[in-house]
């Protein structure tokens, strides 16, 4: 299956990175190619782009979707998590520019045997972004116990009836091991009134994000690693970062501020004695969303917030105390 994936806010992620053309950029999760595809395009000849993912089908696909920009392209197959080390390997101390999509790709959704979609029945529940991964959705569901079920679709899938899916969960492994998406959809909807299971989408949509989130520690690894990308940035250089929902916009938004202003003292001192130094500025106060060209072109972009963080190493610079 052709590897597809939509570079949702592609023309204004690439507005926003401010292009250098013998810059170094990178793209933690490239996916299909398209955000570092159009950044190459951007580049001169002495400009290098390094591509980060750790799914291997989009290692391959990216690799053949860049190829007349080989000479100028690294591709590693590691999490982003590992930018800064990775990076660093290189001989590259600094860059120019950083992409971080992380939105699930088409292609993942739509291959079965990957079982991230509760849209295919058959499909086994799987939900590794990195398949070298020994554990698998399947044993999340067989074997957390109750009260951690309860604690992810609460805290990842933000679902209220968590408490009854994850009943009912423990319920039915009991009786038979939980094998494929239809599986777990049933379960699912065993759990959930009749009356709230008409509204508000596929009523497995928040559990099947959860799992995958615990799965592949999506926001962890994001709140861990997102002052090191800012870190390695050369001054003026920018982070964006587009999300998928309000967890992951959550996270970005407030470390975007606390590295904008990371002032301690109290609220009542009128300037800054704790010597924290301001890592740069937020560019988008309000995140920036999709077009209502792009909504008709890919539904699947509705939910995408895109925010930019412009790296400043100056450090004579003290931040004043604001107040909001």
């Amino acid at each position: 299956m052709e590897f597809k994936h939509y570079s949702v806010l592609l023309h204004e992620t690439i507005d926003a990175l401010k292009i250098k053309k013998d810059g170094i950029y990178v793209d933690g999760t490239v996916g299909g190619g398209g955000h570092s595809l159009e950044i190459l395009k951007h580049l001169g000849p002495k400009g290098r782009m390094i591509c980060f993912d750790q799914d291997a089908d989009a290692i391959k696909a990216a690799t053949e979707r860049l190829s007349d920009y080989k000479d100028q392209v690294t591709m590693i197959r590691s999490n982003y998590e590992n930018m800064v080390e990775e990076v660093h390997k290189l001989g590259i101390e600094k860059v120019d520019g950083i992409v971080l999509d992380l939105g699930v790709s088409s292609f993942q959704l739509d291959t079965p045997e990957r079982g991230f979609s509760y849209m295919q029945e058959d499909a086994p529940l799987d939900m590794r972004m990195d398949q070298r991964n020994p554990k698998t959705a399947r044993d999340i569901v067989n074997t957390y116990s109750r009260e951690d079920l309860y604690r992810i679709i609460r805290d990842y899938g933000e679902d209220r009836f968590a408490h009854n899916i994850a009943k009912h969960i423990v319920e039915e492994r009991q009786k038979h091991p939980i094998e494929t998406a239809g599986d777990l959809n049933r379960i699912i909807e065993h759990a959930i009134p009749a009356k709230a299971r008409r509204t508000g989408g596929h009523p497995a949509k928040r559990t099947y994000q959860a799992i995958r989130i615990e799965l592949n520690r999506e926001l962890t690894i994001l709140e861990n690693s997102l002052d090191g990308m800012i870190g390695l940035l050369n001054e003026g250089g920018r982070l964006c970062v587009i999300t998928f929902q309000s967890l992951e916009d959550h996270i970005v938004k407030n470390n975007f501020r606390k590295n904008e202003n990371p002032c301690t003292c109290p609220p009542e001192f009128p300037v800054c004695v704790c010597g924290a130094v301001s890592k740069g500025k937020v560019i988008t106060r309000k995140p920036i969303l999709p077009s209502e060209e792009e909504l008709k072109e890919n539904s699947r972009s509705k939910s995408a917030h895109l925010r930019v963080f412009e790296r400043d190493t100056d450090k004579t610079k003290r931040k004043i105390k604001v107040t909001d």
